[in-house]
């Protein structure tokens, strides 16, 4: 995540430094006046630190070229000069795009943390191993941007809520918990299953949805195709000679020829309407409607919204287990769920009402309207006898397993409906192509 670094005046006119992470520089102006109102303080500049390229040479030997992360071009000259280097240049580097971290990198990251861990390796010991034989440039910089900041004696919180962007807001708070708990082997392993779940969960909705939507689409592009350019090109002789042909060739050139005549009216009312729904669940907005709405759908939706319970209740126990703050792991469990229906259920109406009433988990949980019936008994059940967090667990891999062989078994009907389809467009040009073939050429005598 983007730093920034603010300098100004208190309220005492002691001048002030510090720092604040944000996404964006929108968001991060919001940030610095809310600190403005709050203390009363002046900024006199906000400085985003950028890559700076530089090139430096000591003595006689060869000049070397790197590149280094700083708030200005000066600090990056006066560390070079101090290390003893002449300075050729140092400048700005335009064009720094970071790539996203695969989610295969960092599960493989957070396992071989927690498999280390068990062995008793120092933490330091392993980013030192996993950053060496990591090749993916981000996730190696963030590696070694966490080790540079735990030695300098930062909070394991500061250090790792800075990299949310590349962890994500879940793992990164694991990790920031791991840094403080007697037991960072049982936290990482907590947080390698759930980035594995979460991966596959991501994994089972391209299959179920984003595939065969792209099959289908292209197979009508190819059928289109065929009657638009490739038909009527058979059919030319048919025309021209004015031979009467079967029903369904008939039909078939009839569409064709509507299809050339409207094809740019046809494509209009076809590629616009997805690209503004494309656009709109793009926005929090539409993801919020998306989500509502997939699980409501017969099937896939409660496949979704099982797969979203048991992400919910594996980081609840995660965190229960290792912080014992209920509303932080509620909170965090919420947005972790992958559905913004549900995350919105919980952070808007549970957390508030247990807040402001007193209430229990459950018994909020039960008014939200967000979970299906057995994952509300069994919460209840567990916050009753007083095991919530080991019934949260039992959740969690009960729905673990319903998913994935309901998950097996829809994708399978999915790839049997697809299929079926496309053999019936197969058989239907099969049958126009061989009408075709039976029609009587012209005699010598009509030509």
């Amino acid at each position: 995540m983007p730093e920034y670094r603010y300098t100004g005046v208190n309220v005492t006119g002691r001048r002030i430094q510090g720092t604040v992470f944000s996404p964006d520089d929108k968001t991060v102006k919001n940030q610095i006046d809310k600190l403005v109102k709050k203390k009363g303080v002046r900024i006199d500049a906000l400085e985003k630190k950028s890559v700076f390229l530089y090139k430096v040479q000591r003595a006689r030997e060869k000049p070397r070229l790197g590149e280094q992360k700083a708030f200005s071009k000066a600090e990056v000259e006066t560390a070079l000069q101090k290390m003893g280097y002449r300075v050729h240049y140092v400048r700005k580097k335009l064009f720094n795009f970071s790539a996203k971290v695969p989610s295969k990198d960092l599960i493989l990251f957070i396992r071989i943390c927690s498999d280390l861990l068990k062995e008793n390796f120092p933490f330091d010991e392993i980013l030192t191993l996993v950053s060496e034989d990591t090749d993916n440039k981000r996730l190696r910089d963030t590696i070694r941007d966490i080790q540079s900041d735990l030695k300098a004696g930062s909070e394991g919180q500061a250090v790792f809520s800075k990299h949310s962007d590349v962890f994500g807001t879940f793992a990164a708070h694991m990790m920031a918990v791991a840094s403080t708990s007697g037991n960072m082997a049982a936290v990482y392993e907590s947080t390698a299953k759930f980035l594995e779940r979460d991966d596959e969960f991501k994994a089972n909705i391209r299959r179920v949805m984003f595939m065969p939507a792209f099959v289908t689409v292209g197979m009508i592009a190819a059928v289109g195709f065929y009657i638009a350019y490739i038909f009527p090109q058979m059919t030319d002789m048919l025309v021209k000679y004015k031979i009467e042909v079967p029903p369904m060739t008939a039909a078939t050139m009839q569409l064709s020829n509507f299809l050339q005549d409207n094809w740019g009216y046809l494509a209009a009312i076809f590629i616009i309407p997805i690209l503004l729904l494309v656009n709109y669940l793009r926005t929090e907005k539409g993801k919020y409607a998306f989500d509502r709405a997939i699980i409501r759908v017969p099937v896939v939706g409660q496949i979704m919204q099982k797969t979203s319970i048991e992400i919910f209740s594996r980081v609840f126990h995660s965190l229960y287990s290792s912080s014992g703050e209920n509303i932080t792991a509620i909170r965090v469990a919420a947005e972790s769920c992958r559905n913004r229906y549900i995350e919105k259920q919980i952070t808007a109406m549970v957390i508030p009402k247990m807040l402001k009433e007193g209430k229990s988990f459950v018994e909020c949980l039960v008014q939200a309207n967000c979970f299906t019936l057995t994952a509300v008994r069994r919460l209840r059940s567990g916050e009753e006898s007083g095991t919530l967090r080991a019934t949260a667990l039992q959740l969690a891999n009960y729905y673990e397993q319903e998913t994935k062989h309901k998950m097996a078994k829809l994708v399978d009907i999915i790839n049997l409906g697809v299929s079926i389809i496309i053999t019936l467009m197969v058989v239907g040009l099969t049958l126009v192509s061989s009408e075709i073939g039976f029609v009587s050429p012209p005699s010598p005598l009509t030509r």
